[in-house]
């Protein structure tokens, strides 16, 4: 399925219009990644933990959205946008949404 943040797919054709699919999730971080997390704020670099849970959360946003969006009939989403926002008490998970319009491109 394409997936694109574009409202048009250059070369092809939208026939029909689904409508808005979305596909959600909500990940927490253990307390080991907030500790290493804090330490990377002081001594600086990367935090690689954290940014394996955005990249976990984005690709389940995603497969979510496209899953729903193939259940629907459509064959690609388009003006896909994502969301990133913590919840939970202290802000302690992440949530990431990932929402777009479903499509059918002509063959």
């Amino acid at each position: 399925m394409l997936v694109t943040t574009t409202n048009t797919i250059e070369g092809k054709r939208i026939v029909k219009y689904i409508g808005l699919v979305s596909g959600e999730t909500i990940i927490g971080a253990n307390i080991f990644k907030d500790l290493f997390a804090g330490i990377r704020d002081i001594v600086g670099g990367r935090s690689g933990s954290y940014e394996q849970v955005l990249r976990e959360g984005k690709n389940t946003a995603l497969n979510e959205m496209q899953q729903y969006a193939s259940s629907m009939g459509a064959n690609a989403v388009i003006g896909v946008d994502l969301d990133y926002e913590t919840v939970g008490s202290g802000g302690s998970m992440l949530m990431v949404t990932a929402t777009g319009t479903a499509v059918v491109l002509e063959d």
